[in-house]
């Protein structure tokens, strides 16, 4: 198994591949995740991605795009049907592009973070993880 850096499993994640090896593909069908990874053998479908790809993607594409609109006062200027011709296109498919990235991005850090739908990784107990009981204190201190 690879070391599980966040940055490690972020990169892998964005660019498709399996955050555990690097090697198999993660995502399959635009946002259908692959799971065994062909390569490894990883679960990758353990990690829910959920809400978090597209609550990114919207962040992103709204400061990437959508703050300068705002903000350049050259949009201000043109005819709102050619702002709208260009920007509209640009940011649709931005979205699709970034959206299966993020996806894989956000699976990739929960691989990294150990996050798995409540179930502990192969091999940790709750020994390992369960909160220990606070020692007694003396009352007479």
């Amino acid at each position: 198994m690879a070391k599980a850096s966040v940055l490690n499993g972020l990169m892998r994640g964005f660019i498709g591949r399996c955050p555990n090896c690097g090697k198999g593909r993660l995502l399959h069908r635009y946002l259908k995740v692959v799971s065994p990874c062909a390569a490894c053998g990883h679960d990758n479908a353990q990690y829910p991605s959920d809400d978090a790809p597209p609550y990114f993607t919207i962040l992103i594409i709204g400061h990437v795009v959508i703050a300068p609109l705002v903000v350049f006062p050259i949009i201000w200027e043109q005819p709102v049907g050619l702002i709208l011709a260009i920007a509209m296109p640009t940011v649709m498919a931005l979205t699709l592009l970034l959206l299966p990235r993020v996806k894989g991005a956000v699976i990739g850090v929960q691989w990294a973070i150990r996050q798995n739908d409540g179930d502990a990784p192969l091999g940790v107990t709750e020994a390992d993880w369960a909160p220990q009981p606070l020692p007694a204190s003396d009352p007479q201190a």
